[in-house]
């Protein structure tokens, strides 16, 4: 299944896409939201999707036009993963960890796949980071790395905007710099495991302006999902909806040579990843 949430910012409702065609869902599911997954909310759903037609049970179909909204509603915690490609490490000057580095995006970074991206007060070094991001679909709490996979509920395409002198010269944690507004664009869906081939072969890619900046592969991954399941939940407690996204590959701003680039009002950032479509963002100052 691919999952969507459509509709005005803040009021999004919960939708699926069926042969590549939209239907809205909110007559049967609340939302896309910790309750959803803990309570098992995508096998209800597929039972309902699987040998109907949509418009015969009352779903309405809804306009690809309508905005999409992050396919997941209100997760407890955005973790993600940093250096998680051996080739961006190196174009980062920093050593490949010998275990996974964890960092947190504050939740009200969150955005739509589609919405623009708002270039913070006083931001000198705004950063792009395609990466491929996984949803937790049910309570997970000192997993074995065998089973991890039982707790997954799907993939989403998430674009890591960063602020770099946040980041890095601002001293403290690297959340300062990950949590601006409007930096965790999801979507534009979340697809559900049975969607994916292989998902530790996947092409993932990021144009700047036309240009392409980023172009990797997830099977370059230095950690791949089963063992990040199960090495978070060694820490924490993860919630159905949580959300981890897994790293970035070589091109980010900060490693263009021979000087850094970084975004500035009017340029569109665009990106994908294979199976988990296309989102596109066009970055504006930010103002009162």
């Amino acid at each position: 299944m691919k999952l969507i949430r459509f509709g005005e910012e803040g009021k999004e409702k919960p939708g699926v896409i069926i042969n590549d065609n939209w239907f809205d869902v909110s007559e049967y599911i609340h939302d896309y939201d910790e309750k959803f997954f803990e309570g098992d909310g995508l096998a209800f759903l597929n039972r309902i999707i699987s040998d109907a037609i949509p418009v015969a049970i009352g779903m309405k179909p809804v306009s690809k036009d309508t905005r999409l909204g992050s396919p997941v509603a209100h997760p407890s915690k955005i973790i993600c993963i940093g250096l998680n490609y051996s080739d961006h490490a190196k174009e980062s000057n920093m050593q490949l960890p010998a275990e996974p580095v964890i960092f947190f995006k504050a939740t009200t970074a969150l955005a739509g796949p589609n919405d623009n991206l708002i270039i913070p007060k006083n931001s000198k070094k705004t950063d792009w980071e395609v990466e491929l991001a996984f949803v937790i679909g049910k309570k997970a709490s000192y997993v074995a790395e065998a089973d991890a996979l039982k707790y997954v509920a799907g993939y989403l395409l998430h674009n890591d905007y960063s602020e770099r002198e946040f980041q890095l010269e601002r001293s403290g944690q690297w959340v300062k710099g990950k949590s601006c507004d409007t930096f965790a664009p999801l979507g534009p869906y979340l697809a559900t495991q049975d969607e994916i081939t292989d998902v530790n072969n996947l092409r993932l890619w990021l144009t700047v302006n036309g240009k392409i900046m980023q172009d990797g592969n997830t099977k370059n991954l230095v950690f791949k999902i089963p063992h990040l399941v199960s090495y978070v939940s060694q820490f924490m407690t993860l919630l159905p909806g949580d959300i981890i996204s897994t790293g970035t590959p070589p091109g980010v701003g900060l490693g263009q040579k021979p000087e850094p680039v970084y975004i500035k009002p009017g340029d569109v950032i665009e990106l994908g990843i294979d199976g988990l479509g296309s989102s596109k963002q066009v970055a504006v100052a930010y103002s009162n």
